[in-house]
């Protein structure tokens, strides 16, 4: 049997929060699907992981195409109300928190270390938005040998064509895609 952990991405007041400088379309409308599945881990007692973007207060690490937008209105700046995790999802104590500079949640970070030092075999993907953060991050995972469950009801984007080519093209790769509702049954 597969060992399965959540991964919620980006999941923050400056992507979701009305007014927020990233704010992403269907950020809100996610909420309660991925509500559900946060449900279902922690029914469960499976591991889950918030992955956080955070970038220092001077923006020398953001990346070079949001250099400009970040100093124009910096977002997800380390120790700030924007940065942190949406009041909804807020992490338990023993959820594990992973902060991260890139799209990707592996780049730069721990995250590969800890699914393996813990025995994680398959990753159950959440969060904002679709064709950045959670695609690069779901390809991520497949490099590394991750079986991914996409919930696609839980991953929004800044429109529905955009959310569902996305979706498409990591179907394409070998995702499995499922909705919310599905995954309990799933997790037996």
């Amino acid at each position: 049997m597969k060992r399965s952990a959540l991964l919620i991405i980006d999941m923050q007041n400056d992507f979701v929060l009305d007014g927020a400088p990233l704010r992403v379309a269907q950020a809100r409308t996610v909420i309660p699907k991925i509500v559900e599945v946060l449900t279902e881990f922690r029914k469960r007692r499976l591991s889950v992981f918030h992955i956080l973007r955070v970038h220092r207060r001077d923006g020398s690490d953001v990346e070079i195409t949001r250099q400009e937008l970040f100093r124009k209105h910096p977002f997800a700046v380390e120790g700030t109300h924007g940065a942190t995790v949406i009041d909804e999802l807020s992490p338990m104590q023993a959820e594990y928190v992973i902060p991260k500079i890139r799209m990707s949640a592996f780049i730069g970070t721990e995250l590969d270390l800890m699914l393996r030092n813990i025995g994680i075999d398959e990753l159950v993907v959440t969060g904002i938005q679709t064709p950045n953060c959670i695609r690069t991050t779901v390809f991520d995972a497949v490099a590394y040998n991750y079986p991914v469950i996409l919930v696609r009801d839980a991953v929004g984007a800044q429109s529905d064509d955009i959310h569902e080519a996305n979706v498409r093209d990591m179907a394409n790769i070998g995702v499995r895609v499922m909705k919310a509702q599905d995954l309990g049954t799933y997790l037996g």
